[in-house]
């Protein structure tokens, strides 16, 4: 998602590696689900993400989106994204308010209340000052915070996505024709997300093999 920002008013004016000690503990989350109630439709889902709920829900993308997802177009994009219940939150939240699929949340929820800033080398996490509400917080190591195996690779993966979405985006800002824009939004939805991942196998290989399909089919679209 594009977004203009200015680190020195939503930050603490740093940028943070995996490594680094963030404060940002929150005790759990205890008596507090302010974060997964404010969130609108904001949680867009990458194709780790989708990996993560088929496998944890056991359910294809297509039983996922009769029930826990939605879809909105974002920088011309069509994307996944959580549902959320008006009044009352994500749709993974529980009465005790309370991550039903805590184990297998969406990055954008293991991540919060940081964020990520793109650099050309990569990206580097930041600190969203003004998002989480819970007070006297501790300091964590974000790598632990994340708790997502085989971190390095999923960096890598997060930053190949990005680029890949910043180049449908550019190719898609340049087509006048809406049924070609449809027709490669339906493709790179099929491409990623509904055909279905094999979630006994690791996810790695298997997504870049779609990707390694994907580019130039979309470069043809230029």
């Amino acid at each position: 998602m594009k977004r203009e920002i200015d680190l020195s008013e939503i930050s603490d004016g740093r940028l943070y590696t995996s490594n680094d000690m963030v404060k940002i503990g929150c005790n759990d989350c205890a008596g507090c689900s302010e974060c997964c109630r404010m969130v609108g439709d904001t949680i867009l889902l990458d194709p780790y993400d989708v990996f993560w709920l088929e496998q944890g829900l056991k359910a294809g993308f297509e039983e996922l989106m009769a029930s826990y997802l939605d879809l909105r177009v974002v920088d011309g994009l069509i994307q996944p994204h959580l549902r959320m219940r008006p009044e009352e939150g994500c749709v993974f939240l529980n009465r005790e308010g309370r991550c039903a699929i805590h184990g297998y949340r969406p990055g954008f929820c293991r991540m919060f209340p940081m964020g990520r800033i793109y650099q050309e080398q990569g990206f580097r996490y930041f600190l969203q000052v003004h998002e989480c509400p819970y007070p006297n917080k501790t300091k964590v190591k974000l790598r632990k915070w994340l708790g997502i195996p085989a971190l390095e690779s999923y960096e890598q993966y997060i930053r190949d996505w990005h680029m890949f979405v910043k180049e449908l985006v550019m190719i898609v800002e340049g087509i006048e024709n809406q049924e070609i824009v449809k027709n490669l939004n339906m493709y790179v939805l099929n491409q990623f997300y509904v055909n279905q991942y094999d979630v006994e196998k690791d996810f790695y290989p298997q997504f870049y093999a779609r990707l390694s399909e994907a580019k130039p089919a979309a470069a043809m679209y230029r």
